[in-house]
């Protein structure tokens, strides 16, 4: 996962999100969204664990979704 300057988590505060952090919230959150969660941060909010989001980036990636080229 590459990492994105100057994109930190809007909760925890880690910096350099990776794009498929920033491609992971836009899918499940918000297309528009210009603030963003960490792979941590954002299994909390789902209640749901940081491994069940990277096997559903590899899903989305599998079916061509653009939010993860």
């Amino acid at each position: 996962m590459k990492n994105v300057k100057n994109q930190k988590c809007i909760s925890c505060g880690k910096t350099d999100l990776s794009k498929d952090e920033i491609g992971i919230n836009k899918k499940l959150i918000s297309e528009d969204a210009e603030n963003f969660y960490c792979l941590d941060c954002l299994a909390d909010i789902l209640e749901v664990s940081v491994q069940d989001i990277l096997d559903k980036i590899e899903e989305f990636k599998e079916e061509g979704c653009t939010l993860f080229k």
